[in-house]
């Protein structure tokens, strides 16, 4: 028996884990590390099936070729000499806008994607390039990047000293946190209450977190904004703005002031569905903790006004001086910060040929992407690359997207399951498991309520080449080097640009070579004096301690200062407005809604965390009632992008007019081999989910708050 220390690379708490393997190095158990420095044994569901996700024997460990419309096991040689045969005409003929790129979710928790995936769309040059940002964060990234001039400068919950902590569109007790890196948030919700603390939960649903909150507000789907908006305003009107320290690094407090000025609580009660009195006395009981923080998510995102309630969370936590102080919303000081300039953020260098969807963050609204593949013209996207994406379940209107794809040239996938939308692609490139890739998490230590860091080596060799050599390779071919680039060579350009770009010698790392190299770079050039070598001694994890004050050195504006009211924002505030006179309709809208087993789609194949179909639609008693909907029965749902049948839940637990489908079902495509998935496969909630539907700052879908018709079926 060996035992392996690992970081979770499952889902944003990662945890520590302990990994017990066999002589055969099978892995026998999967418990929490109670010595890790952040998690302290915590373990989900999630986290325990790592085993599973090794041993899946749907797993690919070798590339896939489509021939004559079948799928056969290649050499890793014939996989690239495919691509190569047939990638750079495309390129040459058409231009690099021809090629497009989706980006998903798995990505982020890999550092190998995270680091060499740049260099790959780089290489591409295409405008092309989608992710699932934009069906989830983006907003988050628009609202931070004008506020505080870099769009990665997200304020987190201090969720260890606050004393009241409001929550919007967020379920961290299922979801472990989300744009708040926070393993074990029960244990921490709990710690709030144990300081005397107050937790409330804005939601549709009764979710978990709701019901453990000290109050629920159901507030109704899309409106988030309007409830932000009147906070604020009552802080103004009775008097209880007090930015303190940050008075002097603001810009646009007046204009907020005369922003917030029409929407009093009365005024939004009645589309809200939260009575004037309650968002009084919210504000007041934001105003009068000793201190606070307000935190929004994918809730909060995912809706006509994502932009907006993200950028008046952040207004909050300013008007009530917690902002950048303990116990309010902090920004964490990564031990690993990615290279690169400080420039102002800047959006719309570049618009989506069909719909003119500006660009954010580098990308366009993936809710475009079919357009772009079946309009004729300049541009068109004729090939397409997955990176661990499967946007055919995860991404609104997902059947047109799915027989877009089919339209496509050629298609690469680079993904460990031949899945709903990897069937659709003429090459498959998998790569190793967790267990046999090293892991370092670039992004979501930014995003940590502790300052901490962890190194994971791979725990097993692999049978598979390392992802960042896949991409290397891939990245050869489109640069006119063919498929026998020499990988090695490639790798230390990537390290030279990273080491200049870090005012370092690049010999300072050593023989490294890859993510490692990278990494310990990137350590050496960031706040604290540490390297690989020290993490690598440090198995359970370095502690930096807990978040500290970083105003004014975090500002990256033009002025240098907090933007509380960027022209860009302010211009979508009458679209706003316009909501206030708006009467509310009897129709019913759909919401999502997360279960702790399920990371998108992305879980469904292991056992253990299959137990049973959860793909219910969530229905008010009322509303079931109304609609002759029976508990058990099967509904059919229609919206503008589509229709499924789905089993009917009747709860109390989603408020009169709401209906709640979770994300990330579907499996149940022809072609793909998922057997544990195919076996409890749900419905595509996102054949219900219209594309032409986006919150107009940062063209994120909306997800939430989609009107629809449910009738027996």
């Amino acid at each position: 028996m060996t035992t392996a220390h690992v970081t979770c690379p499952l889902c944003e708490a990662i945890c520590g884990l302990e990994v017990t393997l066999d002589e055969n190095q099978q892995v026998t158990r999967v418990r929490g590390d109670e010595q890790d420095v952040f998690s302290k044994g915590y373990l989900c569901p999630k986290g325990a099936s790592l085993g599973a996700l090794h041993h899946d024997p749907d797993r690919l460990r070798a590339p896939l070729l489509k021939r004559d419309g079948e799928f056969a096991e290649v050499t890793w040689q014939e996989a690239y000499d495919e691509i190569a045969r047939r990638l750079p005409p495309i390129l040459d003929q058409h231009g690099r806008d021809a090629v497009a790129v989706y980006a998903g979710n798995p990505g982020v928790h890999n550092i190998a994607l995270s680091l060499y995936g740049g260099v790959l769309y780089k290489a591409l040059g295409t405008k092309n390039f989608f992710s699932a940002s934009s069906v989830d964060q983006l907003p988050k990234h628009y609202s931070a990047g004008m506020m505080f001039g870099d769009p990665l400068a997200i304020p987190v919950p201090d969720l260890d000293r606050t004393r009241h902590l409001l929550i919007l569109g967020a379920n961290p007790l299922v979801s472990n946190g989300s744009l708040m890196t926070a393993p074990d948030v029960r244990g921490r919700l709990r710690g709030i209450r144990e300081r005397g603390g107050r937790i409330v939960v804005v939601d549709p649903r009764r979710t978990r977190t709701a019901a453990f909150a000290d109050e629920h507000h159901a507030i109704r789907p899309g409106t988030d904004a309007l409830l932000l908006f009147a906070l604020v305003n009552v802080l103004f009107a009775e008097n209880r703005v007090a930015p303190g320290r940050l008075a002097g690094h603001l810009s646009g407090l007046g204009d907020v002031r005369e922003l917030a000025r029409p929407f009093t609580p009365e005024a939004v009660a009645a589309r809200t569905g939260i009575a004037a009195a309650e968002i009084r006395r919210m504000a007041l009981d934001l105003a009068d903790a000793d201190n606070a923080v307000v935190y929004g998510r994918i809730g909060t995102t995912t809706q006509p006004f994502g932009t907006l309630a993200s950028w008046l969370v952040d207004v909050l936590n300013v008007l009530t001086g917690n902002l950048d102080r303990p116990g309010g919303a902090m920004f964490p000081l990564a031990a690993c910060r990615p290279t690169g300039n400080r420039r102002p953020f800047r959006v719309g260098r570049h618009h989506s040929r069909v719909r003119g969807y500006p660009e954010v963050l580098g990308e366009l609204p993936v809710a475009t992407l079919a357009d772009e593949i079946e309009t004729p013209g300049e541009g068109q996207v004729r090939a397409l690359i997955t990176v661990s994406g499967n946007p055919c379940l995860s991404t609104p209107n997902a059947g047109r997207l799915a027989a877009a794809l089919e339209r496509l040239d050629f298609m690469i996938s680079l993904d460990v399951y031949l899945n709903e939308t990897s069937r659709h692609a003429d090459v498959i490139l998998p790569g190793p498991s967790p267990l046999e890739r090293p892991h370092f998490d670039l992004a979501f230590y930014q995003l940590s309520v502790r300052n901490v860091a962890n190194w994971t080596p791979a725990t097993l060799p692999s049978e598979v080449p390392q992802e960042w050599e896949t991409l290397l390779r891939l990245t050869g071919i489109v640069t006119g080097q063919g498929p026998e680039a020499d990988v090695a060579a490639l790798d230390d350009f990537v390290a030279a640009e990273t080491a200049r770009r870090s005012g370092l010698d690049v010999a300072v790392a050593g023989d490294r070579t890859g993510p490692a190299r990278l990494v310990d770079l990137m350590l050496r050039a960031g706040p604290y004096d540490v390297t690989l070598a020290d993490l690598e001694a440090a198995p359970h994890g370095m502690d930096f301690g807990p978040l500290r004050p970083r105003i004014p050195g975090v500002l990256c504006t033009a002025s240098g200062r907090i933007e509380l009211a960027p022209e860009t924002v302010v211009a979508d505030v009458p679209r706003l407005a316009e909501e206030i006179s708006k009467i509310s309709d009897d129709g019913l809208v759909l919401i999502g809604r997360r279960h702790l087993r399920s990371n998108n789609s992305w879980m469904h194949n292991l056992a253990p965390l299959a137990r049973g179909n959860r793909c219910t639609v969530q229905v008010h008693p009322a509303d079931a009632a109304r609609l002759g909907l029976t508990d058990g029965g099967l509904a059919s749902v229609t919206s503008r992008a589509g229709k499924l049948q789905v089993p009917v839940e009747v709860t109390d637990e989603v408020r009169p007019g709401v209906v709640s489908i979770p994300h990330g079902w579907g499996h149940d495509a022809d072609g793909s081999r998922t057997r544990v998935a195919r076996a409890n496969p749900g419905v595509n909630a996102n054949l219900l989910a219209d594309e032409t539907l986006l919150d107009v700052l940062s063209g994120t879908s909306v997800l939430n708050g989609i009107p629809v018709e449910v009738v027996p079926a």
